[in-house]
């Protein structure tokens, strides 16, 4: 990421470190990461220590210090998912992708992560792919859902 990019998303929160959730939450939607180089330069424009940027980032799960791909495949393992199949579905994804749960392909297309929740029951098992939701999802779809986004 330049350093132009990141000083206008500085500038959008005024450099104020009260913000700073919102300003990595900006940062990680640029990069899909949070860059060690990037919280350094972030820390000192906000006057903060790297640490506590650091501490953040590890602290909630919606940040990420490596690479995520560019699709975020969500697999939804609560109960009314599981027992709807879902951990077959997440096994066709990670055999379909070639990683493991959790990884990301080399490529950086797609990640591959378990939810608890996606809150959606009546259509289960559901995958979250980006914003669009696959609900009533079957392992023998996976292939199809996998084609659709790295396609378009």
């Amino acid at each position: 990421m330049n350093r132009a990019k990141i000083d206008k998303i500085l500038a959008r929160w005024n450099r104020d470190a009260n913000y700073a959730i919102e300003i990595l939450q900006d940062v990680q939607e640029e990069e899909r990461y949070l860059p060690q180089d990037v919280l350094r330069y972030v820390a000192d424009e906000l006057c903060v220590p790297v640490g506590r940027l650091h501490h953040i980032a590890t602290f909630f799960k919606a940040f990420s210090l490596v690479p995520r791909g560019r699709h975020v495949v969500e697999v939804c393992m609560g109960t009314a998912c599981h027992v709807k199949g879902a951990p077959r579905v997440l096994d066709a994804f990670a055999r379909e992708l070639g990683v493991p749960v959790g990884g990301t392909t080399r490529d950086l297309q797609f990640t591959l992560e378990p939810v608890r929740c996606l809150g959606c029951c009546a259509i289960a098992p559901v995958v979250k792919v980006g914003k669009e939701l696959h609900g009533e999802l079957q392992a023998s779809k996976v292939k199809t859902v996998i084609k659709k986004y790295a396609e378009g």
